[in-house]
C-alpha cells in the first residue's frame, strides 16, 4: 500500500468527519465520516463551496472568519473544539463539535483549512431540554 492509499484509508476509517477546504472555500477533501454526518457522498461534496453544510443564517459570519484567517494566517479558534450548527443534505440542522486548523504550504503561506467534526446533536438537545426543565417555574 503506498502512502497516499494508506493516508486515504486512515482518513476514511476515522470516526470523525474530516473536511479540507482550499483558501477559496472549495471542498477538496471529504472523508467517509463526513459522508455519514452530512449526507453527501465525497463525489457530490468535492469541488463544492463549504456553503453546502453551513446553514444560511451563519454563512456571513463563517465567511468573515474564514477569509480573515486565510488572509492573516491566524485562526481565533485554531485547535479548540467549538459547538456550532451545520446542515445535513436533507436540510436537517445539526449541532456539531468542530475543531479547525490552517494548512500551510512549505513556504508558510496558508493554502486552506481543515476541520474535524462530530455530531453532538442528541447530547446538545438533551442538555438543553434538561436545562429548560430545571429553569421552568414550578406550580406547587
Amino acid at each position: 500500500m503506498d502512502v497516499n492509499s494508506l493516508d486515504r484509508s486512515i482518513l476514511d476509517q476515522l470516526p470523525d468527519a474530516v473536511i479540507y477546504a482550499e483558501s477559496s472555500g472549495t471542498i477538496a477533501l471529504w472523508n467517509g465520516a463526513a459522508e455519514a454526518l452530512f449526507g453527501y457522498r465525497a463525489t457530490d461534496a468535492l469541488g463544492q463551496s463549504l456553503d453546502l453544510i453551513i446553514p444560511e443564517h451563519l454563512r456571513k459570519a463563517h465567511w468573515h472568519g474564514f477569509e480573515k484567517a486565510v488572509t492573516s494566517g491566524v485562526m481565533r479558534l485554531q485547535g479548540r473544539p467549538t459547538l456550532t450548527r451545520a446542515q445535513h443534505r436533507s436540510g436537517r440542522k445539526l449541532y456539531v463539535e468542530i475543531s479547525f486548523a490552517l494548512v500551510r504550504r512549505p513556504d508558510g503561506a496558508v493554502q486552506g483549512a481543515v476541520a474535524v467534526a462530530r455530531d453532538v446533536t442528541e447530547r446538545t438537545e438533551q442538555q438543553r431540554a434538561r436545562s429548560q426543565s430545571q429553569s421552568a417555574p414550578r406550580s406547587d
